[in-house]
């Protein structure tokens, strides 16, 4: 099905302009809109192809249109999820800025430390290196069999000039990545840098991204999320006002078809919870029920999504960590979640005939999507029996957890576990983490400070159970080999 899709690059944009965009979808008699999983906003069938030359500043892609692609960024997840150190959200903002047309070609421009936005889904993608302002560039365009990493580092400043001429560069001619490397730096004078050392990519459990959360000493994150995707208009509208109240500067979409709001102001939680709860919303779904992609508008997907999670949870079965996406057969894009639900497409011969549908299940390797490699698990099997099969991986994922193989640069680096133990305690509540060799900057716990000795009256950084709502773990540093 093809819908019109609002082009929002990064995933950022103001209450100023998604009001806008709310009252654009109200005046044409909506009452829902949706959101994508490359950060667009989605519009249902009935939205009317508006005068293009009258679009202001908003990008739209309508249903016989093949062109217009979303730059994707982790900008949603600075401040609120683990990063790497000097790229902050300014630094993202920067960034995006520099692109001043719509690419045609898919862009990923992300944080490597976090997890909540794939690194590899575009055709061109730029990962943050330790080096500041210097990052990696891993290019696979739509024809290429496998993805190849650019021979040096980018600068930040020149991200999106190097991306306009690999674009004109693809478009007039296919080549390699050898061949591309050589006419952009023949064509532009840019400030790269060696690669002294393979992107590495950690591995770390999906994180917990809806409801309210600490952002540092005063303020508070957001994260906002509908089972159906169909985010009703006139509570966007009147949120929107809340965040004009509060002088928020920025909503931010996700993959996962949710959106967050940064800063809210301590002595502005009260208010935004009984606005929640006024309007009814849901902020504590279960792990297991978050941590899902599927296509947008697509009946069959959301209806199979809520058999296995109601399945699953019935059995009472963990996916901390995981993340599950239903996809067609020939989706024409790359996965990225740990477990892929792949529905067969069935036989042109047998199209008369009313039978069954069959699935594939794959999951990544090491059930690390970052890999970019998928292995086949079950083929062909009922609906009835994908529920076993999602538990017996679960029990595969827990076993081998701690025991991955990190993937940097196309080289298998081995982990090795050294029987030191470490002082790890975790939130009962949201299953978050203290660890004292990193401590808790957000609350001014310096790193080795042992748990025993943080003031009792600390609380959980990020659903603020108390301390005693944590438990200890037995945890064992990893050290590459």
């Amino acid at each position: 099905m093809e819908l019109t899709r609002l082009i929002v690059k990064g995933g950022v944009l103001s209450p100023g302009e998604l009001r806008e965009i709310v009252n654009m979808a109200l005046d044409q008699g909506l009452e829902t809109i949706s959101f994508g999983s490359r950060q667009d906003i989605i519009f249902p069938q009935g939205f009317q192809n508006i005068d293009k030359d009258n679009n202001g500043k908003h990008h739209f892609v309508f249903p016989d249109e093949h062109s217009g692609n979303n730059i994707v960024s982790s900008y949603v997840s600075t401040d609120v999820l683990r990063n790497t150190p000097w790229l902050t959200g300014n630094k993202f903002l920067y960034v995006l800025e520099q692109f001043k047309s719509q690419p045609d070609l898919k862009v990923n421009i992300t944080d490597p430390k976090q997890q909540l936005v794939p690194l590899f889904t575009g055709h061109v993608n730029f990962i943050a290196s330790e080096h500041e302002d210097y990052w990696y560039l891993y290019i696979r365009l739509p024809k290429w069999e496998r993805m190849e990493v650019y021979p040096v580092l980018i600068y930040s400043w020149d991200i999106a000039e190097i991306y306009y001429e690999i674009e004109k560069i693809v478009r007039e001619e296919s080549c390699g990545i050898d061949m591309i490397f050589s006419l952009v730096s023949e064509a532009l004078d840019t400030n790269n840098r060696t690669i002294d050392k393979p992107l590495n990519v950690p591995f770390y459990p999906f994180p917990y991204y809806e409801g309210m959360n600490r952002m540092g000493i005063d303020q508070y994150w957001l994260g906002l999320y509908w089972r159906n995707n169909l985010y009703d208009l006139q509570f966007l509208k009147e949120m929107c006002d809340l965040c004009f109240e509060c002088k928020i500067g920025k909503i931010c979409i996700t993959p996962w078809k949710s959106f967050i709001i940064k800063g809210i102001p301590k002595d502005k939680k009260l208010e935004w919870e009984k606005f929640l709860g006024q309007n009814g919303i849901n902020v504590r779904h279960s792990l297991l029920e978050l941590n899902w992609h599927l296509p947008v508008a697509t009946e069959w997907a959301l209806n199979l999504k809520t058999f296995l999670v109601r399945t699953l949870d019935q059995f009472d079965i963990s996916t901390y960590g995981l993340t599950f996406g239903i996809s067609d057969y020939n989706r024409d894009g790359h996965y990225f979640t740990s477990i892929v639900v792949e529905k067969n497409e069935l036989p042109k011969d047998l199209e008369s005939i009313k039978i069954r549908d069959t699935f594939n299940v794959l999951h990544a390797k090491n059930f690390d999507p970052n890999s970019r490699e998928y292995i086949v698990h079950a083929q062909d099997v009922d609906k009835l029996e994908l529920p076993n099969i999602l538990i017996e991986l679960s029990r595969k994922y827990f076993n081998q957890l701690g025991d991955s193989i990190v993937e940097t640069n196309n080289e298998s680096t081995v982990i090795k576990k050294e029987n030191k133990i470490q002082d790890v305690y975790q939130c009962q509540e949201c299953l978050t983490i203290y660890n004292s060799e990193y401590g808790d900057i957000s609350q001014e716990i310096a790193k080795g400070t042992l748990f025993k000795n943080i003031p009792e009256d600390y609380c959980c950084s990020l659903c603020e159970a108390p301390k005693n709502n944590f438990i200890a773990l037995t945890s064992e540093k990893q050290e590459i080999q």
